[in-house]
């Protein structure tokens, strides 16, 4: 891999790992549209850290009051009582199906992450819901500003463990969760960010476990990776900082007709 192609895949990473259009389905695809060799699974998962560092950066506020909330409550023998102390919990209960279900079909992601007519399909399915949650949003409009309890948390969490899935959209199937159940717009945006970063750390010591266990993966694509990762750092945090404040005033209806039709022409693409 050349340092213009890790340019390259930083920028679809960064551009695409915090919108709802499926990161993964993206740099799938790119090496076969582009006629570029495909990266190995753990250049992709080591890629996604550096727009891991990113939202830690962003959403660094947050992060310090859910910490030190947490630690309080714990200490107090009193773990819910702060409200950022009851967002962290959440976001550990809304973790668990993603891990769960990310340990058992590792093999299988891995089978179908170098299958473009799968993964398109999966972006098609990334487009569905987006719709889908929309459409329920507003049928359900009064209840607009609902509080993220452990039930809702915990059906966040099973739409992030679909989006293990390579073609599905981890923020887009988080965020259309928590709109089906009526979490406010801005709200479901940063729940979906923060929900992101036990996930994406999890991945990332499994990446640098394969990385370990194939050392020449280092030496092929260790540059690209360094390359990749600060390149996907830089894009990612202008893309977290400008759709959160998209998505308090707008749907995500475009975002759903961008993954059908990239889906849709790809599949034709494919079978010609």
């Amino acid at each position: 891999m050349d340092a213009w192609q890790a340019v390259v895949y930083g920028v679809i990473q960064g551009a695409t790992e915090y919108l709802p259009v499926s990161s993964s389905a993206h740099l799938a695809l790119a090496p076969f549209l582009l006629g570029w060799d495909k990266p190995s699974l753990a250049f992709d998962i080591l890629v996604q850290l550096g727009t891991l560092g990113a939202v830690m950066v962003y959403l660094r506020d947050d992060l310090v009051k859910i910490a030190r909330a947490m630690v309080a409550g714990v200490i107090a023998r009193r773990p819910f009582d702060d409200p950022w102390a009851k967002k962290g919990w959440l976001i550990v209960v809304a973790t668990v199906p993603a891990v769960v279900f990310g340990l058992a079909i590792k093999d299988f992601v891995e089978e179908a992450f170098g299958d473009p007519q799968e993964v398109l399909l999966e972006l098609l399915l990334t487009g569905l819901l987006l719709v889908a949650a929309e459409l329920i949003a507003r049928r359900r409009a009064h209840l607009e500003g609902s509080p993220m309890t452990t039930g809702r948390a915990l059906l966040v969490g099973f739409a992030q463990a679909l989006a293990i899935l390579p073609g599905v959209s981890r923020s887009g199937a988080t965020i259309a969760g928590a709109l089906a159940v009526g979490v406010a717009r801005e709200e479901a945006g940063r729940f979906s960010f923060l929900l992101s970063i036990p996930v994406m750390l999890g991945a990332g010591v499994l990446g640098a476990k394969d990385l370990a266990d194939k050392p020449e993966l280092l030496e092929t694509e260790g540059a690209g990776i360094l390359i990749s990762f600060v390149v996907a750092a830089l894009v990612g945090f202008v893309v977290i900082r400008w759709f959160l404040g998209y998505i308090r005033r707008h749907s995500l209806l475009g975002f759903a007709a961008y993954c059908i039709a990239l889906s849709l022409v790809g599949l034709l693409a494919t079978r010609l």
